[in-house]
């Protein structure tokens, strides 16, 4: 049941143009939905993305703004879908990289699952910070500074990760929690 708790905030989900693992996407999608506030699917390309479960294509979704187009101040929070392939796009487009980065320096609620960690070491955003993601990644996340932890859902700061779908409803409660209270 939609309520308007978030109502009046919008929430960025940036992806690449495929490889998002839709639940990941659609859940927190919805969460945020039904607390009131407003989703809009970024990407570094116009028209739409291709989502899947696991390795099968999905669903499409069409984005709303392009990454050159997207500035940190008409968003209140981030949300970084996982999937393999979509982080790792991502983490290789310098405009993405430094939405996440701006994202992280504004303070603002930043909630990635799964391999989306990939983008918050890219843009050096786990220096220091305690997380967790896709069990694969941890060594990744400690070169670059960060401490790995094999637990549901981790708040460091405005940073709320999670390591896989099973995670999902903890995660989209921590996060729209973090939006009722940014």
């Amino acid at each position: 049941m939609a309520n308007d708790t978030l109502k009046g905030r919008t929430v960025a989900f940036l992806v690449a143009s495929e490889g998002i693992e839709q639940v990941e996407l659609t859940e927190p999608w919805k969460a945020v939905q039904e607390a009131g506030a407003t989703p809009r699917l970024v990407s570094p390309e116009p028209g739409s993305v291709q989502a899947f479960h696991h390795l099968e294509a999905a669903d499409t979704f069409d984005v709303d703004v392009t990454v050159g187009d997207a500035s940190v101040e008409e968003f209140d929070a981030l949300v970084l879908p996982g999937g393999v392939a979509n982080p790792d796009a991502l983490r290789t487009d310098d405009a993405a990289v430094a939405l996440v980065r701006d994202f992280m320096s504004a303070g603002k609620p930043v909630a990635a699952i799964c391999h989306a960690a990939w983008s918050l070491v890219e843009a050096d955003c786990v220096r220091g910070k305690r997380l967790t993601s896709w069990p694969s990644l941890q060594t990744d996340i400690r070169n670059a500074g960060g401490t790995w932890v094999d637990e549901e859902v981790v708040v460091d700061g405005n940073l709320i990760t999670s390591r896989n779908p099973d995670d999902l409803p903890a995660f989209t409660k921590t996060l729209v929690d973090a939006l009722a209270g940014a």
